[in-house]
């Protein structure tokens, strides 16, 4: 399998183990702070990782050269998903995913700024129509609501959020020094675990852990296995080997994951209106990947 293909399949598989933090997150967002639920989520990702890393092939001493920069890349991670559980608080779980697609238009112009990698007219138009479709499903196919820009409040925290999620992707490659995905994971996943612990260690000793719903811990569960160190390794993976913007376009499938992760959790359809929104954010995706 070529570099580029394996790539793109990594990024099928984080949409879809990305989706099911939305649908969870949503149901444990108002039982627990989310710096107090990425603390322990985040030191439990690092375990896992460094237990995968020691498995296969041990953490090369080069990995520890400069470890500024897994700080560096820690801390847009972490604003990330701080942010987004907040945001999950008030913001439907499919509108919060849909704000989520509006990540690779930001990546392709960090991208820019940063590796000055260029967006071709495909790509942009492609980018363009994503971020209509997220339009639609953020203002629930409301047209006086775009027009009077009534965003909802936890999806504006959201979208911050996302922008740190932005500009993380493009720093990877700038920052990556030819450490496998495994252990520059491992590297950042363990400096966020420090600055949450900065941030909200204090929270975290005061939490009454004893008393907390089941859905609390299946949420960390579930993130810190598969939407932290399983979604790690496959963005290091694969923004190694694709272009920012095209890394980030997996976004525009979140969505459509989300309505399938709530309707085995029990949930609703969003209107039929509101669907159409999400056909732009697939065509969106077609579109980029056919540019290759």
């Amino acid at each position: 399998m070529s570099p580029h293909r394996a790539g793109h399949l990594a990024m099928f598989a984080f949409s879809m183990l990305v989706a099911g933090s939305f649908a969870l997150g949503s149901l444990a967002a108002n039982e627990i702070a989310p710096t107090v639920l990425n603390v322990v989520r985040f030191w439990t990702a690092t375990a896992i990782m460094g237990a995968v890393a020691m498995a296969t092939g041990g953490l090369p001493r080069s990995a520890a050269a400069a470890p500024w920069r897994y700080f560096v890349l820690a801390a847009f991670f972490v604003t990330y998903f701080v942010l987004m559980f907040e945001g999950l608080k008030t913001a439907p779980p499919v509108s919060a995913a849909a704000v989520f697609t509006l990540t690779p238009i930001l990546s392709g112009i960090f991208g820019y700024l940063l590796l000055r990698q260029v967006m071709t007219p495909r790509i942009a138009l492609a980018l363009v129509i994503g971020a209509m479709g997220a339009i639609w499903v953020i203002f629930r196919a409301d047209v006086a609501a775009i027009l009077r820009f009534e965003i909802g409040r936890g999806e504006l925290i959201y979208f911050w959020g996302c922008a740190a999620h932005a500009v993380y992707t493009p720093l990877v490659r700038k920052l990556n020094r030819g450490e496998g995905a495994i252990v520059f994971s491992f590297g950042v996943l363990l400096a966020g675990s420090i600055l949450l612990t900065l941030w909200g260690g204090a929270a975290a000793m005061a939490t009454d852990w004893a008393n907390l719903p089941t859905i609390v811990w299946l949420t960390i569960l579930y993130t810190a296995v598969f939407a932290s160190a399983a979604t790690f390794a496959l963005l290091q993976f694969a923004a190694l080997r694709l272009p920012s913007s095209k890394v980030m376009a997996y976004t525009y499938l979140t969505p459509s994951w989300v309505i399938v992760w709530e309707l085995a959790l029990g949930g609703t359809a969003p209107p039929a209106l509101v669907l159409a929104g999400l056909v732009l954010t697939v065509l969106a995706l077609v579109m980029l990947l056919r540019e290759e």
